[in-house]
């Protein structure tokens, strides 16, 4: 708040803090028969260390205590400043509102004392407490406490309702024996204590705060729920190494070649833009680029997701965009460290194990007090034992130690901690905030295996801290950061950046209680779920580490010419054509917009009127735009207009057009005054749109090259001539296309005309033999095209500046039959009207074939089926009654339902369904499937379309095809078509087995013989090559069907499939089969749990060991395999993340 000037004027508003008195603390020492005395207010020391205690964890920087004798309170003015007073070396006052600022309470205030503005960037940062005491009794007294950031917008801090007047002047203030305001006197103490400020931002308010300016660093947009992202890219992005090449990593981020493929599907390009814009704005960067590349929508951005999977996820999509280049594997060598999983037998030499790469560890919270308690729990050997003995090849059943040792560990080191866990009684994730200590300096090597290089010490140095406030359903992400070697920590919230102390960076993030809780108080109160809770909803979830000896090569120096050049020159463009778009929005008041046509914007329109405004600006029929200064003359304009056509600016003219009650817009008026301003004119002959629509008219030339322009001033009164555009209708050609415009006087005939147009067409004169008929219209408006009577005059003919003419030749009967026979127009009004009616429809190839593309049709939207039909058979030079069309569903772009031939029903009743069912709702109203078909669509009607999965490679490929088979047909007939469609030999073809699936899984086998009336719709049929193994089958040997779940046996997906097992088989033996069977392999094929699954909805998965014999254990079983599900569409799942 500004600080206040002299005279008696109110002050409207000021902030109210702790109004009431501060309430006694009690501790265990006091008695309730020997009460602590309250000190005295004239006993400053004591009363200081009772109303005044220091606030832990910051620094005192000056103390001060001032007291103001109030002499004849009843005579102030309504406002009053006491003496001034210094603490910390700024000068300090009290503001008194005796009778109250704007209220019935006497008003105090702690204000700043300058006379005039306080030094510049001043501020201090004070906890004070304002005591009104009686003089004569210095034990009646009321208080109250504040802290506040003064500066010279908040110059004042205190409290309007300090205390109620009518009870300072009653007669014994509660009920002390005598008033607070005594003898018209009062005394009021101010006690001030002024805090170091480390961070620079204690008690900030923010309001104007410049992240840039303070602390030299930018933070990044939130879109709506991207806080996760934006933490993670902080991170990534202070890990200097990540974006640029250091001595011991050649390659990094900004290596990627981007150059050739900058554009918005690029994650590598945005990301490379994204980092660019952090080291160079001033301002908070937007993530939205980054996100489009990702192929994240509204849903994606609105959803919080797991950081561990972004950042995975992110580096995959990295390392992608690096193979083939030279910076391939750059980021495994800086991120990715090697783990060793192992089984060691302890009673003999043997032991099975398998190294692997992690780019992050996942660490255990719960039940672990520290960062070396989850590392120590991480690598923690059990024992297999008892029934649970390890079977080693060659030694059978052994005891055995299985666990996890790190081979190395990377130069970042990411740790993941688990803080979201599922709770059983609660049957639902909940956030662990128990206390977890993470240190500033770690030592990874007790953790290392025996014989894992140690020539380079394991030591690791904090460098970033990723918190996360809330619980499981609500809360927020931002990050601490230590942007260089030996600095401070700052905090990335978002858009802000502030500096924070170390403190603030680990301990507050320990999680655990609140320390320091007042007696009585139930907690601290969540911003994000509203809730009380004494522990801190404030933890880290994610740190790193970088490796001490690698500091200097991670945390380099990253300059602008370090960038990508063609990404820094892009941006730089694009800032100034932003800083120009910004200058001329500011300066748009001064210029006015205008839209010229001309006559070659006309000729190459066919359509209504003489252009359409709101066409592509590429199109030769489209205006041209010009921004003119409202106070150039209308000769600038013409001159401008005249180079851009490369004319003489003496050869043209402007006219001005204006908007017509029919809702047609024509030339009006030419402007003839050259010194009229373009603003004076615009308002003359303008009409008050967005732009000022004008046409230029370029003049004949006489033979020395001067202009001749009609004579508007004629002899005869009122015969003066009328400008009047001509168009010309094609029935051979079916195009209306604009030809020019002539100047025919007013009293002349209609059929006065018809010698210029012939002229014009270069057709033979009228005098010829040779000379055709001509029809002639009148464009009225869009739905309003008239036939002109030849000897009426164009006065009669109400025609005028501005107004169009069509005509067309006069055919023979016999010429307009042939055209009408083939779906064209004859008369203008005909093509007229089929202009209003067309719409462009896009045609799309259902199951796209060779030649088979996406088109367009401009047809009327009164079209029968036939007539629209035979207009896409033409297009595809195929029999139109082999076509058969499908409406599209606005939502998945995926075909809806099959159009049926229906004789009463146009093309407008086919896209937009006057009383639609749920069933044809939602469809697109401008888009159409087509399929060529085999046959035409009345055969078609005698046929079943089944869709048959051609299944291959194992289970890993499937083909889908659409087959056609007669509706009394059996199964067997599919086959033909089949071997066609999915090019198969012969011998495939006798080798082929059928079956049902529904919720993948096998319902039964089906025979050729099989009805196809007999398939329900709902059921989806395959079909797959008999395996060889299952042409030699012993006589035992029973087969058991397989299906693929993920973690539970009711989330089935993929492909299911039969398997036969063999008796006395160990399951170790039979994991080869299967691998084989499903052509399943390698790692993939290692992840496969299998279980053994009853037929029940709620069955429990009894997983299978390597000397289990499946076939003395299945009975009626199906036989699992849990794996991930590669196949989940991201645009539907809410529980994962992707990028694109």
């Amino acid at each position: 708040m500004d600080p206040i000037g002299g005279g008696d004027m109110l002050v409207d508003e000021y902030d109210v803090v702790d109004e009431k008195p501060d309430v006694a603390i009690i501790t265990p020492d006091d008695s309730a028969d020997e009460p602590e005395l309250e000190p005295l207010a004239d006993d400053y020391e004591a009363m200081k260390a009772r109303i005044l205690p220091p606030i832990p964890d910051l620094e005192i920087d000056s103390e001060a205590v001032h007291t103001w004798n109030i002499e004849n309170y009843r005579s102030l003015l309504k406002k009053e400043r006491g003496p001034t007073f210094q603490c910390g070396g700024h000068p300090w006052r009290i503001l008194f509102f005796p009778f109250g600022n704007n209220v019935d309470y006497a008003s105090f205030y702690l204000e700043q004392g300058y006379e005039e503005k306080p030094p510049e960037n001043w501020y201090a940062c004070v906890q004070f407490v304002l005591v009104l005491w009686n003089k004569n009794d210095s034990s009646i007294y009321v208080h109250h406490t504040a802290n506040h950031r003064f500066n010279a917008d908040e110059g004042d801090w205190g409290f309007t309702r300090f205390a109620e007047i009518r009870k300072l002047f009653a007669v014994q203030w509660e009920d002390r024996g005598r008033p607070m305001v005594e003898n018209d006197a009062v005394n009021v103490t101010a006690y001030v204590r002024i805090y170091k400020d480390p961070t620079g931002v204690l008690w900030h308010n923010f309001n104007g705060y410049d992240s840039k300016k303070e602390t030299g660093m930018v933070g990044l947009k939130n879109q709506g729920a991207t806080c996760y992202l934006n933490s993670l890219l902080q991170s990534l992005y202070f890990t200097n190494a990540f974006r640029k090449a250091s001595l011991s990593q050649l390659y990094a981020v900004y290596q990627i070649p981007t150059e050739l493929e900058a554009e918005r599907t690029n994650s590598a390009w945005a990301l490379q833009r994204l980092f660019y814009q952090l080291q160079s704005s001033e301002s908070a960067v937007s993530t939205q680029e980054l996100t489009l590349s990702f192929g994240w929508d509204t849903k994606q951005i609105f959803e919080q997701q797991d950081v561990q999977e972004l950042s995975r996820i992110l580096m995959e999509r990295m390392e992608e965009r690096m193979k083939g280049t030279a910076a391939e594997n750059a980021l495994a060598k800086m991120f990715v460290g090697r783990m060793k999983t192992y089984i060691s037998c302890i009673n003999v030499e043997y032991e099975s194990s398998r190294i692997e790469d992690f780019w992050d560890i996942q660490l255990n919270v719960s039940g672990n007090k520290n960062l070396d308690d989850s590392f120590k729990d991480y690598i923690q050997v059990e024992t297999m034992d008892g029934e649970n003995k390890y079977f080693a090849e060659g030694f059978g059943l052994q005891d055995a130690k299985k666990g996890v040792i790190f081979e190395s560990f990377p130069q970042v080191l990411h740790l993941q901690l688990k803080r979201f866990e599922y709770d059983l009684n609660r049957d639902a994730m909940m956030k662990v905030n128990d206390r977890y200590e993470f240190p500033q300096i770690f030592d990874a090597s007790p953790y290392l295996a025996k014989d894992a290089d140690r020539s380079e010490p394991y030591i690791y140095q904090l460098h970033g801290v990723l918190v996360h406030s809330g619980d499981f359903n609500a809360g927020h992400y931002y990050a601490y950061l230590k942007p260089t070697k030996d600095g401070h920590f700052y905090k990335f919230d978002d858009d802000r950046v502030t500096r924070a102390t170390l403190k603030e960076a680990l301990e507050e993030n320990f999680g655990g209680d609140y320390t320091n809780l007042m007696n009585g108080n139930a907690g601290i109160r969540n911003p994000y779920t509203r809730t009380l809770s004494t522990k801190r909803s404030m933890s880290a979830y994610m740190l790193v580490y970088i490796r001490q000896t690698r500091v200097d090569d991670i945390l380099l120096e990253v300059a602008e010419q370090d960038t990508p050049s063609h990404i820094a020159n892009q941006l730089k463009e694009e800032h100034v054509l932003l800083e120009r778009k910004r200058k001329e929005q500011d300066e748009q008041h001064l210029y006015l917009q205008c839209a010229v046509i001309t006559e070659d914007n006309f000729k190459s329109y066919q359509g209504f009127d003489l252009t359409n405004w709101d066409i592509d600006p590429k199109s030769p029929t489209a205006p041209t735009y010009y921004r003119m200064l409202r106070t150039s003359t209308i000769r600038d304009f013409c001159k401008t207009v005249a180079e851009d056509n490369k004319f003489p600016a003496e050869q043209v003219r402007l006219w001005g057009m204006v908007n017509r009650q029919n809702k047609t817009v024509r030339p009006d008026q030419p402007l003839v005054d050259p010194d009229m301003t373009v603003d004076e004119a615009y308002t003359k002959y303008g009409s008050r749109d967005k732009y000022f629509r004008l046409w230029l008219e370029v003049a004949q030339t006489s033979e020395d090259g001067k202009a001749l322009w009609p004579d508007m001033q004629p002899q005869i009164s009122n015969n003066i001539p009328i400008l009047v555009f001509l168009k010309y209708f094609d029935a051979e050609t079916q195009t209306l296309t604009g030809k020019g415009h002539i100047y025919i006087k007013k009293h002349s005939k209609v059929s006065d005309m018809v010698p210029m147009i012939l002229q014009m067409m270069g057709w033979s004169p009228p005098s010829s033999s040779t000379a055709p008929t001509i029809a002639l219209y009148e464009e009225i408006k869009h739905s309003m095209i008239e036939p002109m009577k030849p000897k009426a005059t164009l006065q009669q003919a109400e025609l005028q500046d501005g107004d169009i003419v069509c005509f067309q030749k006069v055919l023979p009967e016999k010429r307009l039959s042939a055209i009408a026979q083939s779906g064209s127009y004859t008369d203008a009004r005909e093509f007229y009207d089929y202009l209003l009616n067309r719409i462009v429809i896009k045609f799309v190839p259902r199951a796209p074939k060779e030649n088979e593309e996406v088109f367009d049709l401009a047809l009327s939207r009164k079209m029968s089926y036939d007539q629209f039909s035979a207009k896409v058979g033409e297009r595809l030079q195929v029999d139109p009654t082999h076509v058969r069309f499908s409406t599209m569903n606005a939502t998945t772009s995926k075909p809806k339902s099959i159009v049926k031939r229906n004789p009463n029903q146009n093309l407008y009743q086919i896209l937009v369904p006057q009383f639609s069912s749920y069933n044809n709702s939602n469809q697109k109203n401008n888009t159409l499937f087509y399929e060529v078909m085999e046959m035409s669509l009345s055969e078609l009607e005698t046929k079943k379309s089944m869709r048959l999965t051609w299944v291959s490679d194992g289970v890993t490929k499937e083909e889908a095809f659409d087959l056609l088979v007669a509706k009394n047909g059996v199964v067997g007939d599919l086959l033909p078509e089949l071997k066609r469609k999915a090019n198969l030999d012969d011998e495939t073809i006798q080798t082929i087995r059928l079956y049902v699936l529904h919720g993948h899984k096998i319902q039964k086998e089906i025979s050729l013989e099989y009805s196809v009336a007999s398939v329900p719709d709902y059921y989806q049929l395959y079909a797959e090559r008999i395996p060889e193994d299952e042409r030699t089958l012993e006589e035992d040997d029973r087969p058991m069907y397989a299906y693929h779940f993920e973690r539970e046996p009711n989330k089935p997906h993929g492909v299911p499939f039969v398997f036969y097992v063999k008796p006395g088989e160990l399951f170790k033996e039979t994991r080869e089969r299967l691998s084989k069977r499903t052509g399943i392999k390698g790692k993939q094929f290692e992840k496969i749990k299998f279980a053994l699954v009853s037929r029940s909805v709620y069955s429990k998965p009894r997983y299978l060991n390597d000397d289990d014999v499946l076939y003395d254990l299945a009975s009626d079983d199906l036989l699992g395999l849990d794996h991930v599900n590669k196949s989940k569409n991201h645009a539907n799942k809410g529980d994962s993340i992707f990028i694109r």
